[in-house]
């Protein structure tokens, strides 16, 4: 298992096994993706965004209706002010 060090200026070096397996290269974006239970999912940013397809399916959450979606869309947009969007 490939880990890292974080410095005290919040930095680490990606293990080069991780960095082969990804495709990283220098100036290589990833993106760090929340998940439930406080962990995270490292996503390299060279890929296409069809590989991003199913990363957030919870097999344990019950799907969700179209009502309840409009719901937490509708709560979303109030909860930031509606920060950004254009009247």
């Amino acid at each position: 298992m490939a880990t890292a060090t974080m410095t005290s200026k919040g930095q680490i070096t990606v293990p080069k096994e991780v960095r082969d397996d990804l495709n990283l290269v220098a100036g290589s974006k990833v993106m760090f993706v929340k998940l439930s239970g406080g962990q995270y999912r490292l996503i390299a940013r060279t890929g296409r965004i069809q590989d991003l397809a199913g990363m957030l399916y919870d097999p344990d959450r019950p799907a969700l209706t179209i009502e309840e979606i409009n719901n937490a869309i509708a709560e979303g947009g109030a909860e930031s002010g509606l920060r950004g969007m254009a009247n």
